[in-house]
């Protein structure tokens, strides 16, 4: 049995509870958790802004040390510190073999919907984004686990499954941000200091961050931010007006709201580019005129997991930790036990914090 924050219906509280976790099957490997952050996908997983099975147990951005491992499975052997992957590629199907984009893989949550525990009173679990980090131990897919890298605190390379290798893909795979531009990201939660660190990186000289929260300032100041901008009706002004009134060349939305990707739009140059991360509800319309589309030659485009393949990603992101330039304790704004995930959950439909990581005890 091991402790874990199940989540029993879709928009119920979660529940702190023990559950009987199996021994890996073949393919499967069980890793028990140094930490685990708590992303906004997993709030939208439970208000039912995104599909998963109930009940369940959230949580797919995680870290820790393989326990045991299944039959045939040759990638990794216990002791090995790993990231979890919430994503991993098939390999075979037509985005990941026809056209070389495995981060649009169609089979890639294929364990969502298959119960992988069970509760104490013997009801089947299913697994949030096929991981379920918010427990001590969980059991994946072989496929579903990267080897950590060296010199990376195991607690930290938590937010290598899904904060910073988005933000990091978001600028450097899909807006494609080049040295000298200038780039506005919208919402400054863990993704968006991962956004803001990832475009210094690349070498924008104007970085503007926007958030509804003026108390994030700090934050985005240290992750790279040269410009605050507090959300309202005219923030697209304020941004033209600290581009000379032209705009940002990339806006990156991170959010995941109509509004902001709207506001993000307007924000942008002429010919500029817009990328959303966030990941909005389905009746969250946003609408363009036909002309303003002709007349502005904005690219608008969608971005799932940053368009990053982790197995390339990770060993950048983690030479870029060794050498100073990414600072992922920076992304954590709380260090919380699994009875923090609440709180953390209330933060974020409130606007306020960055990213909690849940750490287990040794």
């Amino acid at each position: 049995m091991v402790r874990a924050a199940v989540l029993p219906a879709v928009g119920a509280p979660l529940e702190l509870t023990e559950i009987e976790l199996p021994e890996p099957g073949p393919g499967q490997v069980r890793v028990r958790l140094a930490a685990a952050g708590v992303c906004h996908s997993d709030l939208s997983l439970s208000n039912g802004t995104l599909r998963q099975p109930v009940p369940a147990v959230l949580g797919h951005e995680g870290a820790g040390t393989v326990v045991s491992v299944g039959e045939g499975v040759g990638t990794a052997a216990p002791g090995d510190r790993v990231v979890l992957n919430w994503a991993p590629s098939c390999g075979s199907c037509h985005f990941c073999a026809e056209l070389a984009e495995p981060w649009l893989c169609q089979r890639a949550n294929a364990a969502t919907t298959v119960p992988y525990a069970r509760t104490a009173a013997g009801d089947e679990l299913y697994p949030g984004l096929s991981v379920a980090a918010f427990a001590e131990e969980t059991v994946v897919p072989a496929h579903a686990v990267l080897p950590a890298p060296d010199g990376v605190p195991l607690a930290d390379a938590a937010l290598l499954g899904c904060a910073a290798l988005t933000g990091y893909g978001a600028v450097h795979h899909s807006a494609r941000v080049r040295a000298g531009e200038s780039v506005a990201v919208f919402g400054v939660g863990g993704v968006g200091l991962a956004t803001l660190q990832a475009a210094r990186i690349a070498g924008a000289e104007r970085i503007v961050a926007v958030d509804v929260a003026a108390g994030k300032q700090p934050l985005a100041v240290a992750a790279g931010a040269t410009d605050f901008v507090l959300a309202s009706d005219t923030t697209a002004k304020e941004i033209r007006a600290l581009t000379g009134g032209l705009g940002v060349d990339v806006a990156i939305e991170c959010a995941g709201r109509g509004a902001a990707i709207r506001t993000a739009w307007n924000s942008t140059r002429r010919g500029g580019r817009t990328t959303v991360v966030g990941i909005g509800g389905k009746d969250d319309q946003v609408s363009f005129s036909a002309l303003e589309i002709f007349h502005f030659a904005r690219t608008l485009s969608g971005c799932v997991f940053g368009d990053c393949v982790p197995s390339r990603d990770l060993p950048v992101l983690a030479e870029h930790v060794r050498e100073g330039r990414l600072d992922l304790a920076a992304l954590v704004t709380e260090r919380i036990g699994l009875d923090g995930i609440p709180a953390a959950f209330e933060a974020m439909t409130e606007g306020r914090g960055g990213r909690a990581l849940v750490v287990f005890e040794p």
